[in-house]
C-alpha cells in the first residue's frame, strides 16, 4: 500500500463521461506525479448511468495511488461524503470532475494549514469566466442575499475546491440535513449544502481561511442538464434560497446548538 498521504483529493463523479473523455484524470494525475508529498485520490462513482465508471476503472488500472469507490446513488454530498470517510490523508481536498478549478490550485490553499487553519477554501472571485451572464447575475444575487443572512466574511460558498483537516470534516459532514432526510434524490442533487457545512464550522469554532483561486466554466458532462439553462437556473436558485433560509431558521431556533 502507498504511503500515509497527506493529502486525499476526493473527485465525486455523476455521469462525468464527457469530461473523462476529454483528459481531466490526466491533468490530475500529471500534476500530482510531480509532488514531492504523499497523495491519493478517491473518485467515487455515484451510480452513473453512462460509461463513466468504465473509464475511470481503465484510467486507474495502473496508478495504485487513485481509488474508485461506488455508492448508491446519493448525489453530491453523500458522494463527498463516502470519500471523506475512506480517506486517509491528513487534509482532504474536494474537487470537481470537470476540473473548472485545476488542481494546480492546491498549491494555493495547502500554505494556510501552515498558518493554523482548519479548513482552506477556494473563492472563483468575480469574473467567473466561461459562465453566461445569467448565471453571473444570479451568483451576484444569491452572495448579496446569503451575505445578509449568513457568514458575511465568507464571499463565495459554492465554488467546488474546498479543503479541510479530515477530523474536522469527519466531524462537521454529519451533522449536515442533507444527511437526517429519507429522499432519495433524483438525478445529481447538489443543494447549497456547502453554505451550512461553513456555517457548521464558524459555529463549532473552526478557523477556515478563503483564497481566491482561478476558475474557468470547462464543464461538458450531462450532470445537470435535462433541462434549459434558464429553467435550470430559476430551479438551483430557489433550491438555494430555501437552503439558507432553513440554514438561517435552524440556527435561531438553537437546533445546531450541541449538548
Amino acid at each position: 500500500m502507498p504511503a500515509q498521504p497527506m493529502l486525499s483529493i476526493i473527485i465525486p463523479c455523476y455521469n462525468e463521461e464527457k469530461n473523462l473523455q476529454r483528459g481531466v484524470l490526466d491533468e490530475v494525475y500529471a500534476y500530482l506525479a510531480t509532488q514531492m508529498y504523499a497523495w491519493e485520490v478517491v473518485i467515487v462513482n455515484d451510480e452513473s448511468t453512462d460509461q463513466s465508471r468504465e473509464l475511470i476503472s481503465a484510467f486507474i488500472a495502473d496508478k495504485p495511488r487513485f481509488r474508485l469507490q461506488d455508492i448508491p446513488h446519493g448525489g453530491k454530498p453523500a458522494a463527498v461524503w463516502a470519500g471523506i470517510q475512506a480517506a486517509r490523508g491528513d487534509r482532504v481536498l474536494f474537487t470537481d470532475m470537470d476540473q473548472s478549478t485545476p488542481i494546480t490550485a492546491v498549491e494555493m490553499l495547502l500554505p494556510g494549514y501552515a498558518a493554523g487553519y482548519d479548513g482552506v477554501i477556494g473563492s472563483r472571485g468575480i469574473a467567473r469566466e466561461g459562465n453566461s451572464l445569467l448565471r453571473k447575475l444570479g451568483s451576484a444575487v444569491f452572495l448579496n442575499v446569503r451575505r445578509l443572512l449568513l457568514l458575511r466574511n465568507i464571499r463565495d460558498t459554492q465554488c467546488g475546491f474546498k479543503s479541510f483537516r479530515r477530523e474536522v470534516a469527519l466531524e462537521i459532514f454529519p451533522r449536515l440535513q442533507f444527511f437526517k432526510t429519507q429522499e432519495r434524490p433524483k438525478g445529481w442533487k447538489v443543494s447549497a449544502y456547502d453554505v451550512e457545512l461553513l456555517f457548521l464550522c464558524a459555529l463549532t469554532g473552526y478557523r477556515i481561511q478563503e483564497v481566491t483561486v482561478p476558475w474557468r466554466n470547462r464543464d461538458v458532462s450531462d450532470t445537470k442538464g435535462q433541462s434549459g439553462e434558464l429553467s435550470r437556473y430559476v430551479r438551483e436558485s430557489a433550491e438555494m434560497l430555501r437552503e439558507v433560509l432553513r440554514v438561517k431558521l435552524n440556527h435561531l431556533r438553537g437546533l445546531y446548538r450541541q449538548g
